[in-house]
C-alpha cells in the first residue's frame, strides 16, 4: 500500500491511498463467504456456491463492493498511522479508482489536531482577590446558622415580613386554570423571594383564611414565561422565633461549647472557602493568559459539532427538566437568539482551544495519570452527578468514557504546572502560593470547569457540553 498526505489547511488533510489488488484477497474471501451464507442457488448446498457462480449470478461488482467496504477501515487506519496523523472525527472517503485484479485507490479527508507550539509561560502574571474575612462575614454566617434553628408559632394576626404562611396557589392563563398551576399546603417565608414575583405584597396583611389575587410571570411549567393571574389563599400564619445568640445556641447548633468558639470556627471555614475561590480564580486567569499566548486553529466541523452538542444538552437536558423551551429561556435571560448563538460559539471555541493546549502540555511535560488520581477524580465526578461511585464507574466503563476521564485528570495536572510557574498576587500586592491548592482537588475541578461548559454544570457524561465530548471521536480514531 502507498499513501500520501496533503495538508488542506492547518486542521484538515487529504490522504491519497493506492492498494495493490492482492492486498484485498482476505476481504474478497470474506465477501464470497458472506454472500454464500445469504444466497440460495439451485444445485448447490447453502454455503458451497463456487465463486465463479456467484460472479455469474449476482455480479462481480457486488462482491467487490462488499470486499472494499470490509477493507477500507483497516486501510484507512494504516494510512493514518503511516502519516503519523491525529484525526478528529470520521473521514470523508471517496473511491477514486477500482480496477478488478489490479488496483484500489481512494482519498480520505479528515480533520486533524493542529500542530501547536507552547511558548514560555513562566512570565504569566495574574492578580486575584485577597482572602479577607470580616466580622460582618462571620456575623452573616452565624446568622444563617441561627436561621436554620428558628422555630415557628401559629399567630392570630395579619401576616408580616419574616412570617411563615401556609398557602394554596391557583394560576390561570387566559382565564383557564393550568393543569400544573395548582399547589396546596406550601410553606412560604414572606420576603424570601423563593416563589413568584408579587406574592410578598399579596400575602402581607392577610390573616388565616384570607385570599388575594396578583399577576406574575411564571418561571416554570407548561406556561413558563407567560403572565398569569394567581390566586393565593392563606391557611395559617406563623411567626418565626430565632434562638438567642449565646453559648446555649452554640452547644445546640454545633460541637462547640461557647459562641466564641463557634464564631472562630466560622471564620476558619470562610477563610478556607475564600482560599478555594482564590485558587479557582487564579487557575482560570492563568488559563486565559495561556490561551492568549497560543495560536490555536479550530476545525470548523469540530466547532460546529461542539456548538450543536452544547445547544442540544441545554435544550434537551437542562431546560426540558425545568419545563422551559429555548424561546422562553432567552426571554428570561433577556438575550436575542443571535446573542445566544454568539455566546455559544465563543464558549465552544474556548473549550476546544483549552483542550488542545492542555493536551499538548501533557505531551510536552510527559505527564501521566496514576490509578489513585483517576479514582479521586471519578469520586468527584460521581458526587457532582448525584450517582454513587460504583454506579458512575459502571456507566463510565460501559460508555467507553475512561479515556475521557484520564484526559480530564491529565489536563488538570497540565494546568497546575502552568499555575505553579506563574506569578500570582492578590489585590493587596501579596504573593499567593498555589502549592497546596495545586496538589488538592481544586486543581482538577478548576481545570475541568475551564474545559467544560459553565452553563451545563452537569457531571453526567452525555450532558457534558465540553471540549472533551467534542474530542472523543478524535481519540477513538487515534486508537
Amino acid at each position: 500500500m502507498k499513501s500520501a498526505v496533503e495538508t488542506l489547511n492547518p486542521t484538515r488533510v487529504r490522504l491519497t491511498v493506492e492498494v495493490p489488488f492482492e492486498e484485498l484477497k482476505p476481504s474478497l474471501d470474506a465477501a464470497y463467504k458472506k454472500i454464500n451464507q445469504q444466497v440460495t442457488v439451485p444445485g448447490f448446498r447453502k454455503g458451497k456456491v463456487p465463486a465463479r457462480v456467484i460472479d455469474q449470478r449476482f455480479g462481480r461488482g457486488a462482491v467487490l463492493e462488499e470486499a472494499v467496504n470490509d477493507a477500507l477501515p483497516k486501510l484507512y487506519q494504516d494510512a493514518v498511522e503511516e502519516g503519523e496523523l491525529s484525526p478528529l472525527g470520521q473521514p470523508e472517503v471517496d473511491i477514486t479508482e477500482l480496477k478488478d485484479n489490479e488496483l484500489l485507490a481512494f482519498t480520505a479527508e479528515v480533520d486533524v489536531r493542529p500542530s501547536i507550539e507552547i511558548p514560555d509561560y513562566s512570565g504569566i502574571e495574574v492578580t486575584v482577590d485577597a482572602v479577607e474575612v470580616t466580622d460582618e462575614d462571620v456575623d452573616k454566617s452565624v446568622e444563617q446558622l441561627r436561621e436554620r434553628f428558628a422555630s415557628t408559632t401559629a399567630v392570630e394576626r395579619a401576616a408580616a415580613e419574616g412570617d411563615v404562611v401556609k398557602i394554596d396557589l391557583e394560576a390561570r392563563v387566559d382565564g383557564e386554570v393550568l393543569e400544573d398551576g395548582v399547589a396546596e399546603g406550601i410553606d412560604y417565608t414572606i420576603g424570601s423571594g423563593e416563589l413568584l414575583d408579587g406574592i410578598d405584597e399579596a400575602v402581607t396583611g392577610l390573616e388565616a383564611g384570607g385570599s388575594a389575587t396578583f399577576t406574575s410571570e411564571l418561571k416554570g411549567g407548561s406556561a413558563a414565561g407567560r403572565e398569569a393571574e394567581v390566586k393565593v389563599d392563606v391557611t395559617s400564619v406563623s411567626a418565626r422565633e430565632l434562638p438567642e445568640l449565646d453559648d446555649d445556641f452554640a452547644q445546640m447548633a454545633s460541637e462547640f461549647d461557647t459562641l466564641g468558639e463557634l464564631r472562630a470556627d466560622s471564620r476558619k471555614r470562610l477563610e478556607r472557602m475564600k482560599k478555594y475561590d482564590q485558587a479557582t480564580q487564579a487557575q482560570e486567569k492563568v488559563l486565559d493568559a495561556l490561551i492568549s499566548l497560543v495560536e490555536v486553529p479550530v476545525p470548523e466541523k469540530l466547532l460546529q459539532d461542539e456548538i450543536n452538542t452544547r445547544k442540544h444538552n441545554l435544550v434537551n437536558h437542562q431546560l426540558s427538566q425545568l419545563g422551559v423551551d429555548l424561546a422562553t429561556y432567552l426571554k428570561m435571560q433577556e438575550k436575542s437568539e443571535e446573542e445566544f448563538e454568539n455566546e455559544l460559539k465563543e464558549q465552544a471555541e474556548k473549550g476546544i482551544r483549552t483542550q488542545f493546549i492542555l493536551d499538548e502540555l501533557v505531551n510536552k511535560e510527559k505527564l501521566n495519570v496514576n490509578q489513585e488520581e483517576l479514582t479521586e477524580h471519578l469520586m468527584r465526578r460521581a458526587q457532582s452527578s448525584g450517582m454513587s461511585p460504583d454506579q458512575f464507574a459502571q456507566a463510565v466503563v460501559e460508555g467507553g468514557q475512561v479515556p475521557m476521564l484520564v484526559g480530564e485528570v491529565a489536563r488538570g495536572k497540565a494546568l497546575a504546572v502552568v499555575v505553579e510557574a506563574a506569578k500570582v498576587t492578590d489585590t493587596n500586592g501579596e504573593a499567593v502560593s498555589m502549592e497546596d491548592e495545586e496538589d488538592g482537588e481544586e486543581s482538577g475541578e478548576a481545570a475541568d470547569a475551564s474545559a467544560e461548559s459553565t452553563a451545563d454544570a452537569s457531571a453526567d457524561a452525555p450532558a457534558d457540553a465540553s471540549a472533551e465530548s467534542a474530542g472523543q471521536s478524535g481519540e477513538k480514531s487515534e486508537g
